[in-house]
């Protein structure tokens, strides 16, 4: 077990012991309590391991991009596109687009190892790019996505303990995502390796899900039920509007959401180098063709209007198909949504955790528990908003406006990495994107950003744009002029020493890590 005590009658100073059963580095190096967040002796404080291995690494990027929107409502594309042919176009350029990002951020992470993703490459383009992300993302658009995907969750989970008729009340769904974010937060606080034994756990048992549904539909095209697949019927109808495929395009992508997931823990996964893209490279293009897959399995079973119409397009399906084992569905539903929940929370975490810990949030979110060595302050931060976002009656609009951001910041990253290529050529670069990958990524990122407010301008936009400016208010005296109240440096140890959490600082990685 790790013991903390206080050590030589010095006060606020204690060692962290070296522990078994996963969690930080056995430094054995005393750690500053004070709230100065300033590691002392020779600098190697307590910090994150290195415990996420290639399995882990893949789980969390597949785990978390196949949520519930490709078992519940694939039909967004659909709605934009007017034909199956186009649809699955969509499907398979948004794989494209997402694996192409995701090669961009492979370069950025092996040439920036630090944990934050888009915070820790934004710093790049200067402070305060990278402060409004770390604004955005973790007051807004992470605990909303944790919301959401509890919320699906718990309505999956609630809908047998009531009649059919009526469905379960909305109190009840939101008592059941409540109760999946903190138990989620807990195993997250608890252990690195309890969250990713989960991770992979779900990653599994979601997969196979999918796989039933592919062989299904397998079956039925070998049976002749190519109706609506045949080249000649499925693009007929095709829209014409280029800004309705803007629309189409963030439905699908918004499926693909999680691809950057892994650049959020670089400091945690074991030999970054070479397990980040080839984590990258195997488990995006495993998620493209699963959906492709999957959706042309639905069109063997379901026309274009009763896709459309479907609350629940992979229940309706194994009701089609399925018969008594139907209800394997509502099953797999939850597992996807826990397990997506589950990877969201993780990430989230360690946002706030590096964006305090570069002075960009309240000192207490960068501190690590000083037995189980997780960013617990960060993780129970998160939660806490996640659960206050469950209060409303309906927040998901508000998040779909706030869904253009993500790609602003993407496309601001991007630009991060060509601004790299061109201040620093001699930098080593063990991962190295052909030029042309991170201009098309940028490109396609101003499209996304335009296309729906042009398509569908809406005043939401603008808030959520005065929104992300709005952070300058908190950034200006609090991080440019470095204004701490009197009273923050109590409420610091206060916490510290309740929640038993000690500061940290980043450590570049030793060669052992990444060789």
């Amino acid at each position: 077990m790790t013991e903390v005590r206080e050590r030589e009658g010095k006060k606020g100073e204690y060692t962290v012991e070296p522990v078994e059963n996963g969690g930080a580095e056995p430094l054995g190096k005393k750690v500053p309590l004070d709230g100065d967040g300033v590691s002392v002796g020779d600098g190697k404080g307590v910090k994150l391991k290195r415990q996420v291995g290639l399995i882990s690494g893949i789980a969390l990027i597949v785990g978390t991009m196949i949520g519930s929107g490709i078992f519940v409502s694939p039909k967004g594309v659909l709605t934009q596109t007017d034909s199956v042919g186009m649809s699955l176009v969509v499907w398979l350029l948004c794989g494209v687009l997402a694996t192409m990002g995701a090669l961009c951020y492979a370069e950025l992470g092996t040439v920036i190892p630090k944990s934050g993703a888009e915070y820790a490459y934004l710093f790049y383009l200067g402070p305060i790019p990278a402060y409004l992300f770390a604004w955005t993302s973790t007051i807004v658009i992470k605990p909303s996505s944790l919301s959401i995907i509890a919320l699906s969750f718990g309505a999956y989970v609630a809908e047998p303990f009531f009649s059919s008729e009526c469905g379960p009340p909305p109190m009840a769904i939101k008592m059941f995502a409540a109760l999946a974010i903190l138990l989620i937060v807990f195993i997250n606080c608890a252990s690195v390796k309890w969250a990713t034994a989960v991770q992979n756990f779900f990653t599994a048992a979601k997969l196979l899900a999918l796989v039933i549904i592919i062989i299904v539909g397998f079956v039925k095209l070998i049976q002749g039920d190519v109706r609506y697949l045949t080249p000649s019927t499925s693009f007929q109808g095709s829209s014409t509007n280029v800004f309705a495929y803007g629309i189409a395009f963030y439905q699908g992508l918004w499926a693909y959401d999680g691809w950057n997931q892994l650049n959020y823990i670089t400091e945690e996964l074991v030999k970054p180098h070479r397990n980040l893209p080839l984590a990258i490279i195997i488990g995006i293009p495993l998620v493209t063709v699963l959906y492709l897959l999957v959706n042309i399995a639905y069109f063997t079973a379901m026309s274009p209007d009763e896709l459309l119409q479907s609350g629940a397009v992979a229940v309706t399906f194994a009701n089609r198909t399925l018969g008594v084992m139907a209800w394997l569905m509502p099953v797999a539903v939850a597992f996807s949504t826990f397990g997506a929940a589950n990877g969201t929370c993780f990430t989230a975490g360690r946002l706030t955790f590096v964006a305090a810990r570069e002075g960009h949030m309240v000192e207490i979110l960068s501190m690590v528990h000083v037995k189980r060595y997780t960013p617990f302050p960060a993780l129970v931060f998160q939660s806490f908003i996640a659960i206050l976002m469950l209060l409303p009656g309906d927040f998901e609009s508000l998040v779909n406006y706030f869904s253009f951001a993500a790609w602003l910041f993407y496309g601001g990253t991007v630009a991060a990495l060509l601004v790299l290529r061109y201040k620093h050529p001699e930098w080593h670069r063990p991962i190295k994107v052909p030029i042309l990958i991170p201009i098309i990524v940028l490109i396609a990122s101003v499209y996304l950003v335009i296309a729906p407010i042009i398509d569908e301008p809406a005043l939401e936009y603008l808030f959520a744009f005065l929104f992300i400016l709005a952070g300058l208010i908190f950034y200006v005296p609090f991080v440019h002029y470095k204004y701490v109240p009197p009273f923050m440096k109590h409420i610091t140890v206060f916490f510290q020493l309740l929640l038993e959490v000690a500061p940290t600082s980043y450590f570049e990685p030793e060669e052992d890590e990444d060789a």
